[in-house]
């Protein structure tokens, strides 16, 4: 008997859910797991790198309801598979098909929350009825963090089918990159001489980047050879890209788009600071930040704004700096100071690569389930 773990963000896409699961995946028997997820460009090379049995489909109808689409499908999985649970990391709409699967063929389903799937799916009467069906049958419920944890009971009275499970980084990033390639990425990218940033994010509402740019003309001031890296795409990279040339910044920020997460680490070698100034966005906001940990794991220190569980990933003053990104002279201080206190910053970065061996392991997070 196996279990069906349902996803509708999977590598080669990339993203926070999208390594989740498949980091996940990479901890446990391969031989106890089936994977569903979407179809996407150059996946099945890389479905075929991994020992794990995934089956690609096309998610959606046309017409409402889009989601029935997949009942069809992931039927005909469980059958051939035997399949004897799911384990559903979106809550709406594919926790409808857990709570179908459990009325139709008694076969239990867990709910793994990622922060904006609370939101969204409490967002309307309609919808937080739908939300608190699924999450109050499933047999667990699967947080990322103590944080949305708490969020989530506020919500949803008197839930207490509730797991904290912390994502960690890919066990890649604890590995040092061969210093003949960081040496060769340096020239690569001009860096001789250089206190190089680098941002890691999807373009998106809530991650900051206006305050960064209109804060680094202060930091330039300060720290007059600093770069700074973008990494990422998203809806808001031509927005971001707009204001890079209104505040002249084109000789600091670069742009280097979606990166591979087997590829990151290199990049996090290369830095001197890592920064995220996420921020609440409407009713969104940042429940964890598996980044935060990944710049850990590669003794990289972090300035991070303060925003929902970002203060559970990143230790304020022991591996980074949790700021509140409307405090701005705060937050030029901060990255300034990092930048130029070399031995501090490389202090905190090595408390943070020794709290993401000792607590964010894998293994470790599984093992709670």
């Amino acid at each position: 008997m196996k279990k069906l773990i349902i996803t509708l963000e999977y590598p080669p896409r990339i993203g926070g859910i999208a390594s989740y699961v498949f980091n996940f995946l990479s901890h446990v028997n391969s031989a106890e797991y089936v994977l569903y997820a979407p179809k996407n460009t150059g996946a099945k090379e890389f479905d075929l790198k991994n020992p794990w049995q995934t089956y690609r489909f096309d998610p959606y109808y046309p017409l409402w309801p889009h989601w029935l689409r997949m009942f069809f499908q992931i039927r005909k999985i469980v059958k051939k598979e035997k399949i004897s649970e799911l384990q559903i990391h979106h809550v709406l709409p594919c926790g409808y098909l857990g709570w179908i699967f459990l009325k139709l063929y008694k076969i239990p389903y867990s709910i793994f929350l990622h922060g904006s799937d609370v939101t969204i799916g409490t967002r309307t009467s309609w919808k937080k009825r739908m939300f608190t069906l699924v999450v109050r049958n499933a047999s667990s419920v699967v947080a990322n963090s103590h944080f949305l944890e708490n969020k989530i009971k506020q919500r949803i009275e008197n839930l207490s089918n509730v797991k904290v499970l912390y994502p960690c980084p890919n066990d890649n990033f604890l590995k040092k990159v061969p210093e003949e390639q960081l040496d060769a990425l340096r020239d690569k990218l001009a860096l001789r001489g250089k206190k190089v940033v680098i941002t890691v994010s999807r373009m998106v509402d809530g991650k900051g980047f206006p305050h960064i740019i209109r804060l680094l003309s202060a930091v330039c001031r300060e720290v007059p050879n600093v770069v700074w890296f973008f990494i990422g795409d998203g809806p808001k990279k031509q927005t971001i890209m707009d204001l890079v040339q209104r505040y002249y910044l084109q000789n600091v920020v670069r742009f280097l788009g979606a990166i591979p997460n087997e590829e990151l680490p290199q990049y996090f070698q290369i830095a001197d600071l890592f920064v995220l100034l996420c921020h609440q966005d409407e009713e969104a906001e940042e429940s964890w930040g598996s980044v935060f940990l990944e710049a850990a794991a590669s003794a990289l220190p972090t300035v991070a704004g303060r925003v929902g569980g970002v203060d559970e990933a990143v230790e304020h003053l022991r591996t980074g700096l949790v700021v509140d990104v409307y405090q701005e002279k705060m937050v030029v201080s901060s990255i300034v100071s990092m930048l130029k206190n070399e031995a501090f910053a490389k202090e905190l970065g090595r408390w943070g690569k020794d709290r993401v061996e000792r607590d964010f392991r894998w293994e470790t997070q599984i093992s709670k389930l």
